[in-house]
C-alpha cells in the first residue's frame, strides 16, 4: 500500500490518511476483509505519530470503512448480507464497485469521466434549492416550500451560485425581486424559477376592519416581516399604543403571548407561538408561485 502525505498542507496528516485508505478500498488496492497495517507498523513506515494513525483507523471505523478485531487488528469491513450499512457507505461501496469493474475491464479513467459526466448532465433535478442572503428569510421560504410541495428543499446564500457541488442536481429557486442578480450569477445552463411575494393587503383582508380595542402581537425571526407589518397594520388603521412587536430570535419572546387578541406570525415562527393563542400564519410566497413549484416538482419525478 502506497500513500502520498503532505506535511506541509492545511489538511491535517489524519485526514489526509482517511482519504488514502478510503481511496484505496473503493479502487480495490484494500480489499474487503484484508487487515491493515498495525498502527505502529504505519506509524514508522511513513513517519507518523501514533496517535496520528490510530486517530485516522478510529475514523475509518466511525465512517463505516473499517472494523477493529479485538487482538488481531483492524480490517476493511466486509459487506455482510442482510445487514444495513449507513445509506453513504452503501452508495460509496456501489461506486467502488463501479470503479472495481471498469478497472478489470481495462476502461481509460478519462473514459469513465466523460461518460459520468455525460450521464449526470441528463439527470433531471432532485431537490429545489432556495437562494436566499438573508438567513432568517431563507429558513422561512423552505419551510413554506417543503410544507406546500412534497419534493426536498434545501436553501443557500448567493455564494452557491458560484459553487458547482452546491448547485449539483438542484432546481434553483429565488425571490423575484432578487431573479437578475442570482441569474446573473448562475451558471448559463442552470435553470431558475423566481417566486412571487403574497399580496400582504389581499390576505388579511377578511381581517379587516381591525376591531379598535385590538391587541396585535406580531413575532418573526425576520426583521422585515416586522417592519412590514408594522407598515401595514398602521395603514389599516390599528392603534399604534395597541401593537406589539416580537423579535423571535430573543429569549422569553413567548411571553404574555396568550393576552394578545390575536398573533401574527411567520409559518415558521407560528409552529412555536404556545398553544390557545388565536394566530395568524402569514405566508411569505404567493398561491401561484407555489402551484407553479408544484408542477415543476411533478415533472421532475
Amino acid at each position: 500500500m502506497r500513500l502520498w502525505l503532505a506535511r506541509k498542507s492545511d489538511i491535517p496528516l489524519r485526514e489526509q490518511l482517511v482519504a488514502q485508505l478510503v481511496l484505496a478500498i473503493l479502487s480495490g488496492d484494500l480489499r474487503p476483509g484484508q487487515r491493515l497495517p498495525s498502527t505502529r507498523d504505519l506509524a514508522r513506515r511513513f513517519k507518523l505519530h501514533p496517535n496520528t494513525v490510530s486517530a485516522a483507523y478510529t475514523e475509518l471505523e466511525r465512517q463505516g470503512w473499517g472494523e477493529s478485531r479485538r487482538g488481531s487488528g483492524v480490517y476493511v469491513r466486509a459487506r455482510k448480507r442482510g445487514k444495513a450499512l449507513p445509506a453513504a457507505v452503501e452508495l460509496d461501496w456501489l461506486i467502488a464497485d463501479f470503479f472495481r469493474t471498469a478497472r478489470e475491464k481495462g476502461v481509460p479513467l478519462r473514459q469513465i469521466r466523460a461518460r459520468l459526466r455525460h450521464w449526470l448532465a441528463l439527470q433531471p433535478p432532485d431537490h429545489f434549492l432556495v437562494i436566499e442572503p438573508d438567513e432568517e428569510l431563507r429558513r422561512i421560504l423552505v419551510a413554506e416550500i417543503a410544507a406546500a410541495v412534497r419534493f426536498p428543499c434545501s436553501g443557500a446564500g448567493f455564494e452557491a451560485c458560484k459553487q458547482p457541488e452546491s448547485l449539483a442536481g438542484a432546481l434553483s429557486v429565488v425571490l423575484l425581486r432578487k431573479f437578475e442578480q442570482a441569474r446573473e450569477l448562475l451558471p448559463p445552463e442552470a435553470d431558475c424559477l423566481s417566486l412571487q411575494v403574497r399580496s400582504v393587503p389581499g390576505s388579511l383582508a377578511r381581517w379587516m376592519p381591525i376591531p379598535p380595542d385590538a391587541l396585535i402581537v406580531v413575532a418573526s425571526r425576520w426583521e422585515d416581516f416586522l417592519k412590514w407589518a408594522r407598515t401595514l397594520l398602521l395603514a389599516a388603521g390599528a392603534d399604534p399604543d395597541a401593537l406589539e412587536f416580537r423579535d423571535a430570535r430573543r429569549p422569553r419572546w413567548q411571553d404574555g403571548l396568550r393576552e394578545a387578541t390575536v398573533v401574527i406570525a411567520d409559518v415558521l415562527t407560528a409552529q412555536n407561538v404556545p398553544r390557545g393563542c388565536r394566530t395568524i400564519s402569514f405566508p411569505v410566497i404567493a398561491d401561484a408561485s407555489l402551484d407553479a413549484l408544484r408542477e415543476a416538482a411533478d415533472s421532475l419525478r
